[in-house]
């Protein structure tokens, strides 16, 4: 099988490293994860052998180590993906409110993009923060029993649930596609101050994390408890 068959999902889950340079092309790994690299780079109008000369340039050096978690037990990757990319979203949301809003009431005027970059920041807290309190209060509570043996539980199949998780992760894919796009790939303004600045980094990483956090729940995490319940 040569590179431009294998699946996005497959790609990330084996090196991780690649994830950046899909996120800078403006390939979904996360919520099409299911895309072969031909596919994905039809659908973005990207010439495949380009797209596979930009893969082909992260090397080995840059190789994160994030390979580790792909080796996780159900119940553990459940606990890596709360204890770090939960525990993240947690602290950097509110931050990032308090940060839009100050960029918008300095920047604001010369700067018209900036209203809708807090309005989508106020969006994207929104969806993810009721987001993570369910996956936290019923999801992954399910899929630790599960991994003990639990089969049965009040809403039914786990299927339920990962479904719903499933579309919430669609919309805030949605939700940062469009912050990638008003914010023109998160290109700082020659006039931008440090804050300014400081925003769109946050926010690029925040898209980076969070797409890797839903990679590993859509490819790993939610296909495995599925397949735990049988």
């Amino acid at each position: 099988m040569t590179i431009i068959d294998r699946t996005l999902g497959d790609l990330v889950a084996e090196r991780p490293a690649v994830a950046p340079a899909l996120d800078r092309l403006g390939l979904d790994y996360c919520c099409h994860g299911d895309r072969t690299i031909a596919e994905a780079a039809a659908v973005a109008g990207l010439d495949v052998s380009s797209v596979v000369d930009a893969l082909d340039a992260v090397g080995a050096a840059d190789d994160t180590g994030e390979t580790a978690w792909t080796a996780l037990a159900l119940d553990a990757l459940a606990d890596h993906i709360e204890s770090t990319h939960h525990a993240y979203l947690h602290a950097e949301l509110p931050e990032l409110v308090a940060l839009a809003t100050k960029v918008l009431s300095v920047h604001g005027e010369r700067h018209a993009e900036l209203a809708a970059v807090r309005r989508l920041v106020d969006a994207v807290v929104a969806d993810l923060e009721p987001h993570l309190l369910k996956e936290e209060r019923i999801l992954f509570p399910a899929i630790r029993a599960l991994a003990a043996g639990q089969r049965e539980f009040p809403f039914g199949a786990v299927e339920n649930p990962i479904r719903v998780m499933a579309q919430e992760h669609d919309a805030a894919g949605e939700l940062l596609a469009e912050l990638r796009a008003v914010t023109s790939g998160y290109a700082v303004p020659a006039d931008a101050c440090a804050s300014y600045t400081s925003l769109y980094e946050r926010l690029e990483a925040l898209e980076l994390d969070t797409h890797l956090h839903i990679h590993k729940e859509n490819h790993s995490l939610f296909p495995r408890a599925i397949a735990a319940q049988g």
